[in-house]
């Protein structure tokens, strides 16, 4: 065996793969983050440094290299895991609006809300009159809300049948979990909930920030309880999230902007008007009419050791059944539960979705994609739930929300911002969001199939169809677990 050989092996012996957890247990968020982010300049292994780490090190690293340096990426290893409870809906999609962190929401869908369950916002408090009937109009929308569960139990009672051996409390609670998923349209965006918040640090601190420089005094109010109990855990990492200027001012800005380029601003239709029934919609507002080129380029460009800029002319020079060909035998091969590779992500799709304020909720959890809506409002009418409707429950479903509304507007000579806290689930809001086409695979299998929710099924559904009439190309291996009856593609191929 040569000298050489020997060396291979020993090095080989000194420098072994070794995968292990720093334990949370042992050390605090800040000085694990510490631990990895010294690696760029210790040769020790990640437990050795981790050692040397005292809480009063960490501090003194994140001062200096994060703080003094701009550093932020090291605020990525610190985790912070947040329970918030007795939030409004509205102020959590606030606190949801961030790609890197994971939530998990208290679901009404399988709870039913207490009668009192909603926040009051603190924008009332000079207008104590207003503010009754504020509170009033909550307190209607929450009893319309149990006397609809009442009336879809005795439809569904006499409609659905039992299934063999099921027992009364097991038929019960399937028929109440039916019930509440369609009668939680009534509730307001003032609905208490609570969520489990895991993020890092640097994530964490943007979240902070874009609450604090927020107009609603609620998400303000939260922004500083965030800060404050991230700040247990990870003192130095968020020690300087603040109000953003830039982010306070910037509605303001975009409103002034829209009056000035002589865009309508929201009024009532007429006085006690209400908005009535409205079905969802979708327009397909943008799409790549170059798709086909820059996705074929970008599946020939990984290996072709070419610029770009070449391989662009050489994919041009090609015909349309070429391209396609690139395209089909890249997509051949995906299973039912696989991504399609990243150079699918050069292909863009922009909707305006109008869709209800529960199906928005279910929307913005896809945060891959970029996603704008406009304010709560009341303006665009709302969506009856099927088993309500079934039920010949329309008219108290409209009952309930003709208060509501007139209180709306009034709330909203006051403060526009706090008037969104009445809007119900059942209300329109217009978004406009682009994806993907690797986005796209994800969403339209995810979203259509019979397990998703009815309030977000019909518009993916729409969306999809959409996207599919103008580059039926790209989907011939979409995967879907039932396919609609206008599909141009055969069945798997």
């Amino acid at each position: 065996m040569t000298d050489q050989s020997n060396d291979a092996r020993a090095s080989e012996q000194l420098y072994s793969r070794r995968v292990y957890p720093l334990d949370a247990h042992d050390l605090s968020e800040e000085q694990i983050a510490v631990a990895f982010a010294m690696t760029s300049r210790r040769p020790e292994a990640f437990d050795e440094i981790a050692e040397q780490v005292s809480q009063e090190k960490a501090a003194d690293f994140h001062e200096r290299w994060v703080l003094g340096y701009g550093h932020a990426s090291v605020a990525e290893h610190a985790v912070v895991h947040l329970a918030v409870e007795n939030v409004s809906r509205l102020a959590v999609d606030t606190l949801e609006d961030n790609r890197l962190a994971s939530y998990t929401e208290k679901s009404s869908r399988y709870q039913v809300m207490p009668e009192d369950y909603y926040y009051v916002p603190e924008e009332l408090a000079q207008h104590p009159a207003l503010r009754e009937e504020y509170v009033a109009a909550c307190q209607g929308l929450f009893l319309g809300y149990m006397k609809l569960i009442g009336g879809c139990m005795v439809h569904l009672r006499e409609t659905t049948p039992r299934i063999a051996s099921e027992r009364d409390g097991a038929y019960n609670m399937r028929l109440r979990r039916v019930a509440t998923d369609h009668c939680r349209a009534v509730l307001p965006a003032a609905t208490l909930t609570n969520v489990g918040v895991t993020a890092n640090a640097r994530t964490l601190e943007h979240a902070i920030a874009k609450l604090l420089s927020s107009g609603l005094i609620e998400e303000q109010r939260l922004g500083e309880a965030v800060s404050e109990q991230g700040r247990l855990i990870t003192p130095t990492l968020i020690k300087y999230a603040n109000k953003i200027d830039y982010l306070a001012d910037a509605s303001g800005i975009q409103l002034d902007q829209a009056r000035r380029s002589g865009f309508p601003s929201e009024e009532p239709a007429a006085e006690g008007a209400v908005s009535g029934v409205r079905p969802p919609e979708v327009r397909l507002v943008h799409w790549d009419r170059k798709g086909e080129e820059k996705l074929a380029a970008a599946l020939l460009y990984r290996h072709s050791n070419l610029p770009y800029e070449q391989v662009w002319e050489r994919v041009n020079d090609l015909g349309p059944e070429s391209r396609q060909a690139i395209i089909d035998e890249s997509a051949a091969g995906l299973g039912p539960h696989d991504a399609p590779l990243r150079e699918f992500e050069v292909v863009d799709y922009s909707f305006e979705f109008m869709l209800d304020y529960g199906a928005y909720r279910e929307f913005k959890r896809h945060r891959m994609m970029s996603y704008l809506p406009q304010p709560l409002t009341v303006a665009h009418g709302y969506r009856i739930p099927p088993v309500v409707a079934e039920a010949g429950l329309e008219s108290e479903f409209e009952q309930a929300m003709r208060p509501v509304e007139e209180v709306y507007w009034k709330v909203r000579e006051v403060s526009p911002l706090a008037a969104q806290y009445l809007v119900t689930h059942a209300h329109n809001r217009r978004v406009v969001s682009k994806f993907n086409l690797r986005e796209c695979y994800h969403l339209f299998k995810m979203r259509t199939s019979e397990e998703a929710h009815f309030s977000i099924r019909e518009p993916m559904e729409a969306a999809m169809r959409l996207a599919v009439e103008v580059q039926p190309q790209f989907f011939r291996n979409l995967k879907l677990r039932s396919y609609p009856e206008w599909w141009p593609h055969p069945v798997g191929g």
